[in-house]
């Protein structure tokens, strides 16, 4: 008899999604009188097809990895931090400042520049975190503010205190010293040892969360609030510390794209990797290997997507339908489980209201 893992077991529907998705992809790619093979064979090509074009891929998976395992994290509690974005572009700033800032070598100067965007980041959405639980303040709510404030702040450091003097039609910082920056593994590609970085942490985050108290006391919190404060463990500190570590990856993911990438700042700055990362963290099952996985995917699909277009003819937002359809496909069982519950309560509603409103006719 074949025993299945439970990794295994929680991957078994990300696997059937993607399949289902790349499968209603292709009747799309039909619709408009394009070969599905031909299009998918491009894609795959644009991604992998050279040493350039899998640096490129590998580059873009390495923020999503490390945004995915910040929203992972946080739903690890039960809270849904829709903040890593502005954690993702706060450690970035920070990254920034101290890599431009400051003098030291590269020893001591390249771990301080990523440890500033892990601090920042972990500030920010340990914030969040705090409100929480301290103030009951939900964390959705809470996290979209600072979204914001993250995005009008930089964007008033990068136009005014850290703007490189020479800088005429965008707005932008100073470049970071060569002491703070990642090197290129994989050239004529632009992929940087943060790679290596995202994936052990993702390890990291593995062993921290099924191998250690605190991730058990998370996890605790995550399945029963009440039964996990039974048993002992601290709800809210560990709320609280879950929100703090998850802005933290997020953070690291910010100041390895500054460190290893784009070597400074420039206004309008938002690649949106933060909100990607909530699919990402989705289709990964909140599991550090599935989120890798889910991380590789989603890069695969936005390397390939040019590719795509310009050897298949095959319009590159086909690729935006694909990813939606997989989160569709990942989303819908949930949906449709929790269907009869959510119907049967608005029954009863009605059925007390309906009640209700009899007892005061009668007593009328």
């Amino acid at each position: 008899m074949l025993i299945v893992g439970p990794f295994l077991q929680r991957m078994i529907l990300p696997v059937g999604a993607i399949f289902m998705a790349l499968l209603v992809g292709a009747f799309f790619i039909l619709a408009i009188g394009k070969n599905p093979v031909t299009a998918y064979a491009a894609l795959l090509k644009g991604a992998f097809g050279d040493i350039y074009s899998i640096g490129e891929t590998l580059e873009n998976t390495t923020p999503l990895i490390l945004t995915g395992l910040a929203v992972a994290f946080a739903f690890r509690a039960k809270l849904f931090n829709i903040g890593a974005e502005g954690q993702f572009l706060m450690g970035g700033l920070a990254a920034t400042w101290v890599g431009t800032s400051l003098t030291l070598p590269m020893v001591i100067h390249l771990p301080l520049t990523l440890l500033a965007g892990v601090i920042v980041g972990g500030l920010w959405g340990g914030f969040a975190g705090f409100l929480k639980a301290v103030r009951g303040v939900h964390e959705v709510i809470s996290t979209i503010m600072l979204n914001f404030i993250a995005m009008f702040f930089i964007s008033y450091m990068v136009t005014g205190p850290m703007k490189e003097e020479s800088a005429l039609n965008i707005p932008q910082t100073a470049r970071i010293a060569d002491t703070a920056q990642l090197m290129n593994i994989l050239p004529p590609s632009r992929l940087s040892a943060g790679i290596i970085i995202a994936l052990l942490v993702a390890g990291f985050i593995w062993w921290l969360l099924w191998k250690t108290t605190v991730g058990y006391e998370v996890r605790a919190v995550g399945l029963n609030y009440f039964a996990a404060e039974f048993g002992g463990i601290k709800p809210n500190y560990n709320m609280f510390l879950a929100m703090m570590i998850s802005g933290g990856l997020a953070g690291l993911g910010g100041a390895i794209i500054i460190s290893g990438l784009f070597l400074r700042y420039q206004h309008g700055f938002e690649p949106g990797y933060g909100f990607t990362a909530i699919a990402v963290s989705l289709v990964g099952a909140n599991n550090p290997p599935g989120v890798v996985l889910a991380a590789l995917l989603f890069a695969t699909l936005s390397q390939g997507a040019l590719g795509m277009q310009n050897m298949a003819d095959v319009p590159q937002d086909i690729v935006y339908v694909i990813q939606a359809l997989v989160i569709f496909f990942v989303a819908a069982p949930q949906i449709v489980q929790a269907l009869p519950d959510w119907i049967a309560k608005r029954r009863e509603a009605a059925q007390a209201e309906a009640e209700g409103a009899q007892l005061e006719g009668g007593q009328a």
